[in-house]
């Protein structure tokens, strides 16, 4: 307890706690292009990167050209064309009267070849569902600092070509306050970012405008969340640019928290096929309820066996929270705050270091009666 009064020098936190446990699972389609061209420019094993993956073309006559490493034909002396780059290449000129051209690269019929994605996991962190005794306490497993395993995608084709990993800065302001019963409140932030862009996206897919469907977002991020806790405006601003790029809602509710420092990105993993070739990406990250959160997760997993193996499989990483003992067990005067202190109100450091113990004190006595 000794590290845990000298750690927690800054106001209002709290540490955010559920008891429960987790269950996953959502179904997802999206249109493709209907014939398009791939090509591994880079030598990486895959053709999602920018530039890669491109439409074909439909031309005079039928038939169709992949644009991607286009090539003019030469006129010979014998007035026909023919392709620079190997005569097993085809001339086609798209109009039937400009001159024709040709590419090395085959186009894909994409109703023959469908391209094979995979279904984003819908992980809603671990539920507080767990029984309590008659005093309200959990029973069951206490998760400290929890997250949720979400998905973005940047520019590639299912998303034809946007990017839907961009953020708009700062919107959900981190979950603080001075007094151990508004935990519940807390928690949920990340809750309510769901709860605001579901609304949002339903809005949207049922025909209503960007512009409608954002402030349906809106209106329930406010039910959601405390309104101090959340830029309305920014949030509006940013469901309106996601919508109207073709992103989905877990783009969107990535993008939201991610943008407010409350993601750790886990790696990059290939979401999309066709024919065994990578047509797009997908970012993999852990949220959390809070910036701390995401902070302590980063700095406190290294010193525990029990996260020997980091973050977990790129595809379904573990975001599971700490334990009460792995929490106690944290040695934070290894950690370094400094980005979240950052951002803290200026206050008198001995205030502050009291408010902290309070707060930790009365945490302790919740989970350890």
């Amino acid at each position: 307890m000794k590290r845990l009064a000298t750690f927690f020098a800054s106001a209002g936190l709290l540490l955010l706690a559920t008891c429960g446990h987790t269950q996953a699972s959502f179904a997802q389609t999206h249109d493709s292009y209907r014939w398009i061209c791939a090509v591994d420019r880079n030598g990486n094993d895959d053709a999602a990167d920018e530039g890669e993956v491109a439409s074909c073309a439909t031309v005079a006559g039928g038939g169709h050209a992949c644009p991607i490493g286009q090539t003019a034909c030469l006129l010979g002396v014998d007035h026909r064309y023919s392709c620079p780059l190997g005569s097993q290449f085809a001339c086609l000129s798209l109009d039937g009267v400009s001159p024709p051209s040709c590419s090395p690269h085959a186009c894909i019929d994409t109703s023959i070849n469908p391209v094979e994605t995979d279904v984003p996991i819908d992980d809603p962190g671990t539920l507080a569902d767990g029984t309590v005794d008659a005093d309200g306490n959990c029973l069951g497993t206490i998760e400290i600092f929890g997250g949720r395993n979400l998905r973005c995608r940047p520019p590639g084709l299912s998303v034809t070509f946007q990017n839907c990993c961009k953020d708009k800065g700062k919107i959900v302001k981190d979950g603080m306050g001075s007094s151990i019963s508004s935990i519940g409140t807390k928690i949920a932030v990340a809750k309510g970012v769901f709860t605001g862009v579901k609304a949002a996206y339903t809005a949207f897919r049922a025909g209503a405008t960007a512009g409608q469907a954002a402030s349906a977002g809106a209106n329930a991020l406010i039910v959601g969340i405390d309104p101090t806790s959340i830029a309305i405006s920014l949030a509006i601003n940013f469901m309106m640019e996601v919508l109207l790029q073709g992103c989905d809602q877990q783009d969107m509710e990535a993008g939201m928290l991610r943008g407010s420092g409350m993601c750790h990105e886990v790696g990059t993993y290939c979401s999309s096929k066709i024919l065994g070739i990578c047509v797009q990406k997908a970012r993999s990250q852990c949220c959390f309820n809070s910036k701390l959160g995401r902070i302590i997760q980063e700095q406190g997993r290294p010193q525990l066996k029990a996260f020997a193996s980091g973050w977990g499989e790129v595809k379904s990483p573990n975001c599971r929270g700490f334990t009460p003992q792995e929490f106690q067990a944290l040695d934070f005067s290894r950690m370094d705050l400094s980005e979240y202190y950052s951002e803290i109100e200026a206050r008198p450091a001995a205030l502050i270091q009291n408010d902290m113990k309070d707060n930790v004190d009365a945490y302790m006595r919740v989970i350890n009666p």
